[in-house]
């Protein structure tokens, strides 16, 4: 049995509990620590973390497989993992006694997020870093929160480089030591807990707070294939909780329709052409942009086993895919909600529950929309405005 099998019948049986607690989740607008903990405890945290550090290094797709598996079964606790995993994709920054330190204990669940970056003003050793972030998944679970922060002198003026960019680093520091800020109430994806974080005056040693740009040699500890692809498995980790809910979805139109007679019909909706093309295309449309997200980090991924690094070709096509992944799933989503009818309103069913989550996930910056302009770009030979492309 391979490494994927084993993490998916982990899941497989943790199905029970997961769905147990998912209600709970969405009421409380956060991940239920018994869910974290079974999460932690079958290793699902590690899945991208390195082997030096205690975890699976596990190829991209294997990593996307079990995201989208738990997704199915609960958005949230899917979401909150893919996100916990991409940031291990950041270990390559720290130094060695850093990444033993922060990724190598084995209650670490590492969460963050990189916008709007905080201010970091130099002081002996370090840093003092103040600001507040927004979208932080899992606040509530997290033991290690990274994000980035721009360097300000003591005048409070920011530095620049030679391009007139801000010289921005990446931070990590204790959860602990950041404040939760009680704000996320959305649309849908309720149950990540994605509030915001301030820091208010932390001070961060150096060593914890490196400068953000490609990493030209990093460690033996992250010389494996996993980490020649830089931050592309952490982008890509946002679409398979589309899948996951898409999936759901289609699953439950499946179900329902051999119950449910539409209100002055005598068809019931199975027996209906216009719910069984809608069928169709809802899992044609789920079935391409899994098969394409795939197939791009399997490529990419082999070539990495080979020793090659990214190219600006495979970042294209993996933000390509990421967001079509998400935009597909939505579609896919939407296609169910217009089968389904008034059961796609009501509470009783999770219909309205999977068209609100993942037009949430249709916002992220990762993988929105806005990312296929950037893909265009780059196609049309434009030096992209994407700012990730640069790892």
């Amino acid at each position: 049995m391979d490494l994927a099998d084993k993490l998916l019948d982990a899941v497989k049986a943790m199905e029970p509990l997961i769905r147990e607690h998912a209600a709970e989740a969405e009421r409380e607008r956060r991940l239920s620590t018994v869910v974290v903990n079974a999460m932690r405890d079958a290793g699902l945290y590690k899945m991208f973390r390195a082997k030096a550090r205690g975890g699976l290094e596990a190829d991209p797709v294997t990593g996307f497989r079990v995201v989208e598996e738990v997704s199915r079964i609960d958005s949230a606790a899917g979401w909150n993992l893919g996100l916990s995993i991409g940031v291990d994709m950041f270990g390559p920054w720290f130094s060695d006694s850093t990444t033993e330190q922060v990724f190598g204990p084995e209650e670490t669940i590492l969460g963050g997020s990189f916008n709007p970056p905080r201010k970091a003003v130099p002081v002996p050793g370090g840093y003092r870093v103040t600001g507040r972030t927004s979208f932080v998944s899992g606040a509530h679970s997290d033991t290690m929160f990274v994000g980035l922060a721009n360097i300000y002198d003591e005048a409070d003026v920011m530095r620049k480089g030679a391009n007139g960019a801000p010289i921005t680093l990446m931070t990590v520091v204790p959860a602990a030591q950041g404040e939760i800020i009680d704000n996320w109430n959305t649309l849908g994806m309720s149950g990540t807990g994605s509030h915001d974080v301030a820091l208010n005056d932390v001070f961060v040693p150096e060593e914890r707070a490196v400068p953000f740009v490609p990493v030209k040699a990093p460690s033996a500890a992250y010389s494996g294939p996993l980490y020649r692809l830089t931050v592309w498995p952490a982008v890509a980790t946002v679409a398979p909780p589309a899948l996951g809910i898409a999936r759901a979805a289609i699953d439950e139109l499946i179900e329902l329709a051999t119950k449910k007679t539409p209100a002055y019909t005598v068809k019931s909706l199975r027996d209906r052409s216009v719910v069984q093309s809608q069928l169709g295309h809802a899992e044609a449309k789920l079935g391409a942009a899994r098969a394409y997200l795939h197939d791009v980090f399997d490529r990419a991924y082999a070539d990495a086993v080979d020793g090659k690094s990214i190219t600006m070709e495979y970042k294209c096509k993996a933000q390509l895919a990421s967001t079509h992944a998400i935009l597909a799933a939505a579609e896919a989503v939407d296609l169910v909600h217009a089968a389904v009818g008034a059961s796609g309103i009501r509470r009783e069913y999770h219909f309205e529950k999977y068209f609100r989550d993942v037009h949430v996930i249709t916002q992220h910056a990762f993988a929105s929309a806005s990312r296929l302009e950037s893909v265009g770009q780059i196609l049309m030979g434009l030096g992209p405005e994407w700012p990730f492309f640069a790892f």
